[in-house]
């Protein structure tokens, strides 16, 4: 598996929030870097490598998937 996106974006909040802030607790930099993770994370931006989907909606089909699997497994088990 590639972490090629997940070290690009935790470079990116790094270089771009934390390292240019102070944060006085623990709490205050959590609270503070979920904010600027929602308002840089465009979940409505479509990716090539979900199909063209946003992210939302993609998680939300694979969510489904996994469902729908668990249930077949769950059926298959008891028959």
């Amino acid at each position: 598996m590639d972490n090629a996106p997940a070290e690009a974006f935790n470079s990116t909040l790094k270089v771009e929030y934390v390292h240019r802030q102070h944060f006085a607790t623990r709490a205050e930099a959590r609270v503070k870097i979920a904010t600027w993770i929602t308002g840089f994370y465009n979940v409505r931006r479509r990716h090539t490598a979900n199909d063209g989907l946003p992210p939302t909606v993609f998680e939300e089909l694979m969510l489904d998937k996994r469902k729908a699997t668990t249930a077949r497994y769950a059926e298959a088990k008891v028959a």
